[in-house]
């Protein structure tokens, strides 16, 4: 398994030297205009969807910036990848309004910013604030009097929540309208990181766009990518197909008045080591570099967060401290700025978006003349590559860089070995694209399995909204696009009945036990759930109501009378929310941050408090708790690793019924093991659910090798061992929580089962 070396050729960019375009636009643009920011404006006067493809580092902000222009006078929205990036991209957009001479008013939003607007103007809810601030802007922004238009800066997150219907009861009908009518243009930065969550809110975006006519009324979207998904390509095209005037504009296509924006690149591909070979081989690495170039830039981008700090470690206990600057998700935004100034940055994959490596001091050749990066995927590859050697501007032009990359194993085991090592960046391509241990598997998946589930909530919620309204038929139109677009083969009715159960589930799981008694006839979504609940655990009574041997009424009188039945109700109605919550958070994760201080710089460059994912936590750190707050001592000499169990009362009735189903488990706990010795920790008892939802499955000589390909592709997993009061010993399985469960069983081809056994997946 040898390493491959490479050179991939210096890249270039069209310049226009006079390009086309509105005198205040070219003020904007300082006589320094690409081609493809010409092509992008001029696209968009003829089309509703332009896809800007220009390679990363080569002003595709300002490209999309520039489509305001052509609805200079209404809202638009600007979707940035990250909160770091909000800020960023609010001073761009900011000072591009300001030598164009738009009239907007350029905001921010991330949820910091939406907290810090002031209660007694806009409301205390983060739903409410965010309508009125759309509704009327000056009651909070006085500069916006006089009908100037909002230039709103936010991420997929806030715009996930609005679009579908995710924040407060109260808020979220309105937010919604505001998110759907008031943008004409719309600008996603960065698009290809999405993941199949964002992708769909996205896709969901613009289809709605597109059968309620907002692109007949001149909104413009714009999607900024150096490297599209090939199935959101796919899912663009349907959309075409259907009548979408979409323009791809391609930053490489023009030959003529060339100017250089990448150095050659001599590239180094290695093999993924284990973690301890990997922090010495890195380490050594930029010291060589630091002693060998002490006038070169350089930086280390790695996955994995625990390796990063290590390295840091490592070489600041080396001497190099004063060399090196960290940048993770963690890292404050003062904090980034001294970091960044740094001769080594070493950083998580918070820099692949957005991040410029600018220096204060603005050298003449490059910002970064050297990199070390590990990749997962083909993606991230062309991000961080792109990121070395950039000169678009700059005077010298000519300096080669060097990079070193790491890839999975898999990768030579899938014969990147017969890279044609002379054939430059095409070869290094059409390799990359070959080799599935680079693709994102659950992409397609994922738009095959959930998507339809989730996309029904706000379906479902516009279908009320226009309910006995001509519009009302656009719900089913907008449905079918939809489906035309993601794969998915059930019929709308299907999916309205299974968001009325799941409402049903949220509202009664919320009600005192009297009041179901009473009232579940009359809760919304109620008798869905109830006849879910029949079918799951009273099939004599389910079978009789469907065959009309026995009516409704007759439930509800059972309800009125057995106290029992209706606090089984109310825990099925738990166990119902909780299995589906992961599909309806934008942000999937076990547990929810802590707060943690780092006195010994283990985390941060500078002593301070940081939000961490306590799994990392528990895994990786030594760390004292009081009632103030969490510490960290050191890290862990070797990482912990996590356990499950779960106690049920029939382990014959575990194995028939909940295993490879999805479900939200009860009695389920977490424990902290070195080996096989349990470490005990308060943290433990404090961010325990009472329900963990997730899927169970045996782990059997069958299907052992699907299990280890998901792990390899990223699923969490953890082993979980089943006990009951009838087996002494308890069995062993293998938990897959949250929304990997789900993405387990479709990946693996099974057809995963819900807690009433309706079939999950759709394909």
């Amino acid at each position: 398994m040898s390493n491959l070396k490479i050179n991939l050729e210096p890249r270039s960019i069209a310049a226009c030297p006079n390009p086309e375009l509105p005198p205040d636009l070219k003020q904007a643009f300082k006589n320094q205009t690409l081609q493809h920011q010409v092509d992008v404006y001029q696209a968009a006067a003829t089309n509703d969807i332009i896809l800007d493809l220009a390679p990363t580092g080569t002003g595709k902000t300002k490209a999309g910036l520039s489509v305001v222009h052509h609805n200079c006078d209404r809202n638009a929205i600007y979707i940035a990848p990250t909160n770091a990036l909000i800020e960023q991209q609010t001073e761009a957009a900011e000072k591009f309004v300001r030598d164009t001479g738009l009239p907007h008013i350029v905001k921010a939003a991330s949820a910091k910013d939406i907290k810090m607007w002031r209660d007694d103007l806009v409301g205390k809810r983060s739903g409410e604030k965010l309508y009125n601030v759309l509704r009327e802007p000056a009651t909070i922004f006085p500069e916006c009097g006089g009908g100037r238009p909002l230039l709103l800066v936010t991420n997929p997150d806030i715009f996930y929540y609005a679009t579908f219907f995710a924040y407060n009861k109260l808020d979220r009908g309105n937010i919604a309208a505001e998110f759907y009518n008031s943008f004409s243009t719309v600008i996603f930065d960065e698009f290809h990181l999405y993941d199949a969550k964002q992708l769909v809110s996205l896709l969901f975006y613009l289809a709605l766009s597109k059968v309620f006519n907002y692109f007949q009324y001149k909104r413009k979207v714009v999607l900024l990518t150096a490297t599209p998904e090939p199935a959101c390509e796919a899912a663009l095209k349907t959309l075409e197909q259907s009548g979408v005037r979409i323009a791809r504009i391609d930053g490489e296509s023009q030959t003529a008045h060339l100017i250089p924006s990448q150095t050659a690149v001599s590239l180094e591909i290695r093999k993924q080591l284990e973690k301890q070979p990997l922090i010495a081989e890195i380490s050594n690495e930029v010291i060589k570099r630091l002693n060998d170039y002490p006038d070169q830039n350089g930086a280390v981008i790695l996955d994995a967060k625990d390796t990063l700090n290590r390295i840091a470690t490592d070489l600041r206990e080396r001497g190099y401290a004063n060399f090196c600057g960290r940048i993770t998700g963690d890292t404050k935004n003062e904090q980034r700025q001294k970091a960044a100034q740094k001769q080594v940055i070493l950083a998580t994959s918070t820099v692949d978006v957005g991040f410029n490596f600018d220096r204060e001091v603005d050298p003449a050749r490059q910002n970064l003349d050297w990199l070390i990066f590990s990749t997962r995927d083909r993606f991230s590859f062309w991000q961080r590559i792109g990121r070395v050697g950039r000169v678009l501007g700059k005077k010298q032009t000519d300096i080669p860089s060097e990079a070193i990359a790491y890839l999975p194993e898999q990768a030579w085991e899938q014969g990147i070995e017969n890279l044609d090592c002379s054939g430059g960046r095409e070869a290094l391509k059409q390799m990359l694209e070959s080799l599935d241990c680079l693709k994102r598997p659950f992409l397609e998946i994922y738009w095959r399995s959930e998507a339809f589930l989730e996309i029904a909530r706000p379906l479902v919620e516009l279908e009320i909204s226009l309910e006995k309204l001509p519009e009302e038929s656009l719900v089913t139109q907008l449905y079918q696009t939809l489906q035309a677009v993601l794969g998915g083969k059930r019929e709308w009715h299907f999916y309205r009945e299974r968001i009325k159960l799941l409402k049903g589930a949220e509202n009664i799981s919320s009600q005192p036990v009297q009041k179901i008694q009473k009232e579940w006839k009359y809760i919304k979504g109620g008798q869905s759930f109830v006849m879910s609940y029949l079918r799951a655990y009273c099939p004599e009574d389910f079978e009789d109501i469907k065959s009309k041997r026995a009516s409704i009424e007759d439930v509800e009188l059972k309800i009125q009378k057995d106290r029992q039945l209706a606090e089984n109700l109310k825990e099925y109605a738990k166990i119902i929310k909780e299995s589906y919550a992961p599909l309806f958070r934008f942000r999937d994760s076990l547990f929810e941050n802590v707060t943690i201080y780092d006195p010994d710089n283990l985390l941060l460059d500078e002593v301070g408090e940081t939000n961490l994912d306590p799994i990392h936590l528990l895994r990786f750190y030594e760390f004292e708790s009081d009632s103030d707050r969490l510490e960290i001592t050191s890290r862990a000499e070797e990482p912990y690793s996590l356990a499950f169990s779960l106690q049920v009362d029939d382990l014959e009735e575990f194995k028939n019924i909940y295993l490879c189903k999805l479900f939200a488990f009860e009695n389920c706990t977490i424990k902290r093991m070195l080996g096989d010795v349990v470490r005990p920790t308060p943290l433990i008892k404090e961010i325990e659910k009472q329900l963990i939802p997730g899927v169970i499955v045996s782990e059997t000589a069958k299907n052992r090798w699907a299990i280890v390909r998901l792990k390899k592709q990223g699923l969490d997993c953890y082993p979980i061992s089943v006990s009951s009061y009838d087996y002494p010993s308890p069995k062993q399985y293998t938990f897959f929580p949250s929304l990997s469960g789900i993405l387990a069983i479709a990946s693996a081809g099974v057809a995963l089962k819900c807690p009433d056994d309706e079939e999950f997946w759709v394909v």
